[in-house]
């Protein structure tokens, strides 16, 4: 996740301050992960540092000080050119899995089992996603069904890589 281009994405809808920046994050993409007040101010004054914002005049509020931020063209521009780009894939989407498997053979570790747990904390988050698109709002449904997808993927992997094991294994210990 990108959160200076968000965050620039959410100031091309309208000005606003670092507070309600925060609080507009964390509603729409924060989920589970929301984001301190500090990181929102330290990306906003590097956003205004490289000409994609402008802070507006300091304006009395409830609490401290406010600043309203309002995109400049260079800001929305970026914006315009992330929002058209299609997101690269990941090439080592299975680096880490992979990895462990490998280093569990090469270290004479029971990969079977790792494999066999792995799989069982994929289908006990997949149950819990579930649960989650199942009772949840549409956008956490959403976001529940791309997991989901992607657990079912690690899930197929890991059926196969179960299968290729004692291959894989022979393979690493001829090296």
């Amino acid at each position: 996740m990108s959160v200076p281009l968000t965050l620039l994405g959410l100031l091309d809808r309208e000005p606003s301050y670092g507070y309600d920046l925060k609080h507009d994050y964390d509603a729409f993409f924060g989920r589970g992960k929301p984001l301190s007040f500090g990181q929102v101010y330290a990306t906003l004054s590097r956003l205004a540092r490289d000409g994609k914002v402008v802070p507006g005049e300091t304006e009395p509020g409830d609490g401290p000080d406010r600043k309203r931020y309002v995109i400049t063209e260079v800001g929305r521009d970026e914006v315009e050119t992330w929002l058209v780009q299609p997101v690269v894939p990941d090439p080592n989407l299975q680096a880490l899995l992979f990895t462990k498997v490998v280093l569990a053979l090469m270290l004479g570790r029971d990969a079977a089992a790792f494999l066999k747990a792995q799989r069982a904390s994929h289908i006990r988050r997949m149950r819990e996603l579930t649960e989650i698109k199942r009772n949840g709002p549409l956008m956490d449904a959403l976001l529940a069904d791309h997991g989901l997808f992607h657990l079912e993927a690690d899930l197929r992997w890991i059926g196969l890589t179960a299968a290729r094991l004692d291959s894989l294994a022979e393979m690493v210990e001829n090296r």
